[in-house]
């Protein structure tokens, strides 16, 4: 069997970064959009994730992207991968 570094499939969400203030730890705002069955209309519906981000690099207000990873703490499951925009 050969050997990959495949990890299979892993969620990647984008938000907004709401709380900086943990250390190595970002609170991050993802909303998602649908539409309801019966009455057809839109709804936002907002989650906040707990994320690692090993070099305090992402700041209140900034657009990053997270993905999944292995529990690090008794809430955070997520891992920072890039930040695409910078608050102003």
């Amino acid at each position: 069997m050969p050997k990959t570094n495949e990890r299979g499939n892993r969620r990647v969400l984008q938000g907004v970064v709401v709380s900086d203030k943990a250390t190595k730890t970002i609170t991050v705002l993802v909303d998602r959009f649908f539409q309801h069955e019966k009455y057809k209309k839109y709804i936002r519906r907002s989650k906040k994730f707990m994320a690692h981000d090993e070099l305090d690099q992402a700041k209140m207000g900034d657009t990053v992207q997270i993905v999944e990873s292995r529990p690090m703490s008794a809430n955070k499951r997520w891992r920072l991968v890039k930040i695409v925009k910078r608050a102003d």
